[in-house]
């Protein structure tokens, strides 16, 4: 092959399978190397030359020149060396050029074993290192196959498996079907990346929010926190850093469109967004949302919270099997105590809960709507 004929392949190769032009002339370089060493014995005194620029390469052998040659492969007679130039004297070192066409064939296919080797290393690494800039965040991927209860998910160049732990409920995949997933670990094995996937993580919603809502992605609007039941419902609490920002409204957007894509990815699951407030109380309140809420006491060290809700309205509070409380807990990080108005009285606190909690909205609601209603 010629210097030009090497310089196209590395060049193809460089732009097919993103490996740099500078790591195939090193496997070139150590596969000349080898060749040597199996073709002459030994290795020591070879030396590889290779223009990056043209790939012109020279593989020579340092030789000792001596009167008598012991060693064929490390020295050279004075009068040979003469022959190359005749100012050398005993003693000096001579680079004497190997010629790569000489060597035999168990030697040239060590060398080409030694390319190859070092290509697909560095294919795996290639793709081990785009893949690992992925990890925890959401990439597309198309449904190839069952295996199991498992799911093989084609990522573009490699294979994601999408366990059935990772799997959502009642989901089920078809050939070819496009879907988003959160990408959970990237591992490096001797076959390539290990990739694994999911569709239950709470950090899939998050990062499909920062896809959909451009004030999510530039930081102007926060997801401050992010309770989640995969497959059935959601919450999110959100804060923005610009007073002239609805957080929840530009989550929503117009008619719903923002966030309604989402749950079509999401195959249905609700999402309640809601506000995010750094009173623990209020942000309670938030949380417990469709219920109303008459009053929250929070202990902040305990980390615990009273509530007390309108009898009518406890079993939204709670939620079906307490689903609505359960996330509302997750998402403020407080054990959360639901009584309905009528449980407080009887439990005889119910006027600490009405003196404690300040809130003028509660007020006008509580007064105007629920006691005169009573």
């Amino acid at each position: 092959m010629s210097s030009n004929e090497l310089l196209d392949a590395l060049t193809i190769l460089e732009q097919e399978k993103s490996i740099p032009k500078e790591t195939l002339l090193d496997a070139i370089e150590n596969s000349l190397i080898t060749a040597c060493k199996n073709h002459f014995g030994k290795s020591e005194n070879i030396k590889v030359q290779i223009d990056p620029k043209t790939c012109e390469f020279h593989v020579y052998q340092e030789k000792k020149i001596v009167e008598q040659v012991e060693d064929a492969v490390t020295e050279i007679s004075l009068a040979n060396a003469k022959m190359i130039d005749s100012q050398y004297e005993a003693g000096d070192v001579i680079n004497v050029e190997v010629k790569s066409k000489e060597f035999g064939r168990i030697a040239t296919q060590n060398a080409k074993n030694v390319i190859l080797q070092k290509i697909r290393e560095e294919e795996r690494k290639v793709l081990y290192d785009e893949y690992y800039s992925k990890e925890k965040d959401v990439v597309t991927g198309i449904v190839q196959r069952y295996v199991g209860k498992n799911v093989s998910i084609n990522l573009g160049k490699v294979d994601a498996i999408l366990t059935e732990n990772e799997q959502v409920k009642g989901e089920v995949f078809q050939p070819t079907q496009r879907i988003k997933l959160y990408v959970l670990e990237v591992k490096s094995t001797n076959k390539g990346p290990k990739i694994l996937v999911s569709r239950t993580h709470p950090e899939l919603v998050k990062r499909l929010f920062e896809s959909e809502v451009t004030e999510v992605k530039d930081g102007i609007v926060e997801i401050k926190s992010i309770a989640r039941e995969a497959g059935s419902r959601t919450k999110i609490a959100v804060w923005s850093n610009d007073a002239d920002v609805d957080p929840v409204g530009a989550c929503v957007g117009l008619n719903g469109a923002r966030v309604n894509a989402i749950v079509n990815e999401l195959h249905g699951e609700k999402i309640d967004i809601i506000n995010w407030n750094e009173n623990a109380a209020m942000l309670i309140e938030n949380a417990l949302s469709p219920a109303k809420v008459i009053s929250v006491i929070a202990d902040d060290e305990e980390k615990t919270a009273k509530v007390v809700v309108p009898d009518y309205q406890l079993s939204l509070a709670i939620g079906k099997e307490g689903q609505n409380a359960r996330l509302a807990a997750r998402l403020t990080g407080f054990k959360i105590d639901i009584k309905s108005e009528t449980q407080a009285r009887e439990a005889g606190d119910f006027m600490d809960y009405e003196n404690d909690y300040e809130d003028e909205e509660y007020d006008e609601y509580y007064d105007e709507e629920y006691v005169d209603g009573e």
